[in-house]
């Protein structure tokens, strides 16, 4: 009788609660369950955090046995709403010596924030010129790089990192905002973004963009990206302003990866078997770069 009692009033709760304030509701539970099941990999790292202007932006960090100071990377995530964990290219930076940190970017993962993508979208609904939204979609860029460069500061002032052998790597989004961050330097040694901006190559602004930040980098580059990316228009209009910057800048297309875009994409620069084709190649460079 007391559950047929709460009924009603269950479902005039449910009544009341707007459309979207509802599917936030019930998507929040599997978005703590994937978080969770993240958070439960065999080879979990610490989960860390860091000022970023007037937010605590989270992040995952693997460091190798023993004090250091040892060498680090900074890895930048895509576009997806969960970056995770990246425990394979953990696994095979560690192995080499590296500490490895992935910060989130506001919005994302672990920190809060507006989700990029959701800005985007509210954007693009209300302005319908191409122009004015890629310029917006730059401007982001621009905003969410500064969660970059307050993970760099944070990740110098650990104890076991040697700030003289700092690089950094990122794909996609990532890559852009490797790219972006190559143009401050930030006293990295060397930067190699994969497949910045392949999925979405159309919107110029973000080219243009990306053209200046290559002319202006302050440490090596090495751009990355398998034939069956989505776009290797990155290759083919940085990479040639990339190479006349002379070695050990370079730049380099890989036979494709997989059978779709996303696999050559995403898979190619994240997952062990895409690591095993390039891995050599970016530690050669990276080593070169650090001389």
């Amino acid at each position: 009788m007391k559950r047929m009692c709460l009924l009603p009033a269950l479902l005039i709760t449910l009544a009341s609660m707007s459309l979207p304030i509802l599917l936030r509701a019930l998507a929040e539970p599997a978005r703590q369950n994937e978080l969770s099941r993240q958070e439960t990999d065999p080879g979990a790292p610490k989960l860390v955090s860091f000022p970023s202007g007037d937010l605590t932006l989270h992040g995952f960090l693997y460091k190798p046995e023993g004090d250091g100071p040892f060498p680090a990377i900074i890895w930048n995530h895509g576009s997806e709403k969960l970056p995770g964990q990246q425990p394979e290219l953990a696994r095979f930076y560690t192995k080499q010596g590296f500490v490895f940190f992935t910060p989130h970017r506001h919005g994302q993962g672990r920190s809060p924030g507006a989700y990029i993508e959701d800005l985007i979208e509210k954007y693009a609904a209300t302005d319908k010129n191409r122009t004015s939204v890629g310029k917006y979609v730059v401007k982001l860029q621009e905003e969410y790089n500064q969660d970059v460069v307050a993970a760099v500061e944070w990740l110098k002032g650990q104890s076991f990192v040697d700030q003289r052998r700092m690089v950094m790597s990122g794909c996609s989004y990532g890559g852009v905002q490797t790219l972006l961050a190559a143009e401050k330097g930030l006293g990295l040694r060397a930067f190699a973004p994969f497949a910045p901006a392949a999925k979405s190559w159309a919107n110029t602004e973000l080219r243009k963009r990306l053209l200046e930040a290559v002319r202006n980098a302050k440490s090596p580059l090495f751009l990355i990206q398998a034939q069956n990316d989505f776009s290797i228009g990155p290759s083919e209009v940085l990479g040639p302003v990339i190479k006349q910057k002379g070695p050990p800048n370079q730049t380099k297309v890989y036979p494709p990866y997989g059978t779709t875009p996303q696999e050559g994409h995403y898979a190619f620069a994240t997952k062990e078997g895409g690591i095993a084709i390039w891995g050599s190649e970016v530690l050669d460079f990276f080593k070169e770069a650090s001389r």
